[in-house]
C-alpha cells in the first residue's frame, strides 16, 4: 500500500504561483510513476504532470507546458507542483497519484484525497 498527502493548495489571484507537495509513505519504490491529476466542477479528471521516480523523465498537459514543473525529493519521499501565471481555468482540486507501472500516462493505482486550489480573476 501506498499513502499520499497532498497540501500546499489554497486561494491566489491570477498571475500568481503556488507550489503543491505530495508525501509518499509506505511501499515507495523506485520504479513508480507520480503523477498530479486535477478535477473543477463539472468536469472530468484531468492529467496535468508526471514523473518518473527514478529516471527524472515528465509529461505535462499541454495546457499546463511552461507553467508548471513538477519535480522530486527522494530522500522525502515528496514530489511537488510548481504552479505558476495560473489562470481561474487552472482552479480545481489537484489530486497526487502512484502508478506502479512505469508508464506515465497510464492507469494510476494510488491516490491522494487532493488539495484544492482556486484562481481568482
Amino acid at each position: 500500500q501506498v499513502q499520499l498527502v497532498e497540501s500546499g493548495g489554497g486561494l491566489v489571484q491570477a498571475g500568481g504561483s503556488l507550489r503543491l507537495s505530495c508525501a509518499a509513505s509506505g511501499r515507495t519504490f523506485r520504479w513508480f510513476v507520480m503523477g498530479w491529476f486535477r478535477q473543477a466542477p463539472g468536469k472530468e479528471r484531468e492529467f496535468v504532470a508526471a514523473l518518473t521516480w527514478s529516471g527524472g523523465s515528465t509529461d505535462y498537459a499541454d495546457s499546463v507546458k511552461g507553467r508548471f514543473t513538477m519535480s522530486r525529493d527522494n530522500a522525502k519521499n515528496t514530489v511537488y507542483l510548481q504552479m505558476n501565471s495560473l489562470k481561474p481555468e487552472d482552479t480545481a482540486v489537484y489530486y497526487c497519484a502512484v502508478n506502479k507501472e512505469p508508464v506515465l500516462r497510464g492507469n494510476y493505482d494510488y491516490w491522494g484525497r487532493g488539495t484544492q486550489v482556486t484562481v481568482s480573476s
